[in-house]
């Protein structure tokens, strides 16, 4: 593998694993949005980015608390895991209609003491 290659796949498992640290610290009952999280780590314009991070998340990591951002659940080949997630968010007290959820009511606002990237989108929704 060339050098650059190699180093564009460490930046990458870095990206990996600052998105699981950050997931693990998502209360129950709260849910955040692939946007949100990039905002969190810097990285405001990467949400797919962390969408292919949540793919490869190891176990322990409650991926069922991160939605899209319109609250809901985001569509997958595997039907069973949007069917798992919805479960586990209602079990936590996130009630699930349409397969959305109100952000207003249960968007989780980081970790305390991070600077909290304001961002309008974030805002109206």
């Amino acid at each position: 593998m060339e050098r650059p290659a190699l180093l564009a796949r460490a930046r990458g498992m870095r990206f990996r694993r600052a998105v699981d640290g950050l997931v693990r610290e998502i209360p129950a009952g709260r849910v955040v949005t692939y946007g949100q999280i990039a905002a969190l780590l810097g990285c405001p314009r990467a949400a797919r980015a962390v969408g292919h991070a949540m793919k490869r998340c190891p176990p322990g990591v409650p991926w069922h608390r991160v939605v899209n951002a319109r609250g809901a659940i985001s569509l997958r080949a595997n039907v069973g895991s949007m069917v798992t997630q919805r479960i586990l968010l209602q079990q936590e007290g996130v009630p699930v209609r349409g397969g959305r959820m109100a952000l207003s009511r249960h968007r989780w606002d980081g970790p305390r003491g991070s600077r909290r990237l304001r961002l309008a989108a974030l805002d109206r929704l």
